[in-house]
């Protein structure tokens, strides 16, 4: 076999071998695209053997390129990771793509990189799937922002929950735990609706409906019920989780306790009621003095004219 070199310092592409020379010119293309591609990019057989790879690969794992060329991804990740690239180069056969498989390849100094992987089928040009391009993703500046965002959640003053687009309950901090009384392993894994009526679970599913429409939501009105039974008035904020890809794979719900809120509008309504019964007395006691008073000024005009009419007749008999 012919070597070429094509700027990845690989030997002839596989679509070339198996294609010949009329896939020379797409070969060539495909080659120029992978060199320049600013994420780790590799070719492998369905063997798992890997035949191109570009600077970035290098650069992630800290080998050189004669170090990964013909060598087999199993040199780099773990056996159960190999077991499941196994099974993920089955599912690209079958499917012709394959995306956030999770590996751990281990890099030349010994340090293990956590990396997510995409990968589609690379097909002759009968369509005959012969390989796998496949795309890492360096996901250690990911699960930096990841743990940041954990030790946000867990510290923040008020009960916050990481749900999927299910409703089921994925993260929760404790505060969540001290609002409805549930130890951390029964919040877990559990659907929001073991928690609301089947018409809040309704609003909460149209809540996310908005939340992957708009990205956010606010002001949702969830009245859970606590471990000891008692109903809890709360709204919800809640903005979208998104997956490295920008995609939205669930809700980051914000939960306010609303009972002193309640007890606030509850003070308020009961002084509002009071008041007015007091306005209600003051404007019967206001109409009875002046009901006296004007009874008064009448007995008074009365009094005048009896005293008028005495005069006269005392005035007659002189």
């Amino acid at each position: 076999m012919a070597i070429r070199r094509n700027g990845l310092g690989a030997k002839r592409s596989v679509i070339e071998v198996y294609g010949g020379a009329a896939a020379s010119r797409a070969t060539l293309d495909a080659d120029i695209i992978i060199a320049n591609a600013p994420d780790p990019v590799f070719v492998s057989d369905l063997e798992g053997k890997i035949l191109q790879a570009n600077d970035a690969v290098s650069q992630l794992l800290g080998f050189r390129q004669d170090e990964v060329l013909e060598q087999s991804l199993s040199r780099f990740i773990s056996l159960e990771e190999t077991r499941e690239f196994t099974a993920a180069l089955r599912e690209v056969v079958e499917r012709g793509v394959m995306r956030n498989v999770v590996l751990n390849p281990r890099s030349a100094s010994g340090e293990v990189i956590p990396t997510s992987l995409n990968a589609s089928a690379l097909r002759d040009p009968d369509g005959r799937a012969i390989g796998v391009i496949g795309i890492l993703r360096d996901m250690r500046e990911l699960d930096k922002a990841r743990a940041y965002a954990e030790s946000l959640i867990k510290h923040a003053p008020d009960p916050v929950f990481v749900s999927d687009l299910e409703g089921k309950i994925l993260q929760a901090n404790d505060a969540v735990s001290a609002l409805l009384g549930f130890r951390p392993d029964e919040l877990l894994e559990q659907s929001l609706s073991r928690f609301i009526s089947a018409d809040e679970t309704r609003e909460f599913t149209a809540a996310l409906r908005e939340v992957v429409a708009r990205g956010v939501t606010r002001n949702a009105r969830l009245n859970p019920r606590s471990a000891s039974g008692k109903v809890i008035p709360t709204t919800l904020n809640a903005s979208a989780l998104r997956d490295p890809d920008g995609k939205v794979i669930g809700a980051i719900g914000i939960l306010r306790d609303m009972r002193e809120y309640a007890k606030v509008v509850h003070d308020l309504e009961k002084s509002k009621s009071e008041l007015q019964e007091k306005i209600l007395d003051l404007e019967k006691f206001e109409e009875v003095v002046v009901g006296r008073e004007l009874k008064m000024i009448a007995l008074e005009k009365e009094l005048e004219s009896v005293r008028k009419e005495v005069e006269r007749l005392r005035a007659g008999r002189i």
